[in-house]
């Protein structure tokens, strides 16, 4: 068993909502610090934890990110950070996991399950020993405190569901140092 993180110029966590039910509105975060416990071998084994600013949400629109930041939903200066948990991977096949852990936001931990799947690894003494993942899934952001419930025309503005979907290189710090004394 290693310790891995995400490598940050080769991570993306995004998310996405339905606006008045009809149109897709993506967004990410910049700032996310992750750590995981990784035996490649026998991933079943392995634990990941991770730990997002709220205040580095981006939309492509500066007034919905202040939306975003503000009390109708991840209230940034109460809620400085969100957070994640594994507490079970479960292999299902193939290079497919299941990785079930608790979700915080807003002070509400959830439990919640990501469907991933290992895209492949690398080992190079430049760049370091990696393993690519994407992961996704769904959550309801009424289970974490975000309760705008905004209509326009009969339509809600914004959905409750939110499509979480993850994509990233793990580096295995060993790897990592060695690397940069080389």
């Amino acid at each position: 068993m290693t310790t891995w993180k995400f490598d940050p110029m080769h991570t993306q966590v995004e998310f996405s909502a339905k606006h008045l039910g009809m149109m897709t509105v993506r967004g990410h975060f910049n700032d996310v610090t992750t750590e995981a416990e990784l035996d490649p071998d026998h991933p079943e084994k392995s634990s990941f934890s991770a730990t997002i600013q709220t205040a580095s949400i981006r939309t492509h629109n500066e007034q919905r990110d202040r939306d975003l930041r503000g009390s109708n939903f991840l209230e940034i200066d109460k809620y400085p950070t969100m957070n994640f948990k594994s507490t079970k991977i479960e292999h299902t096949g193939g290079d497919r996991y299941k990785v079930i852990g608790d979700l915080t936001i807003k002070g509400t931990t959830k439990p919640i399950t990501f469907e991933a799947v290992k895209y492949g690894e690398f080992n190079d003494p430049m760049m370091g020993h990696r393993i690519g993942y994407a992961a996704q899934t769904k959550i309801n952001r009424k289970d974490f405190g975000m309760r705008f419930d905004a209509m326009l025309d009969g339509k809600f503005i914004v959905s409750d569901e939110i499509q979480i979907n993850i994509e990233g290189e793990v580096l295995e710090v060993k790897a990592e140092s060695e690397a940069k004394s080389a």
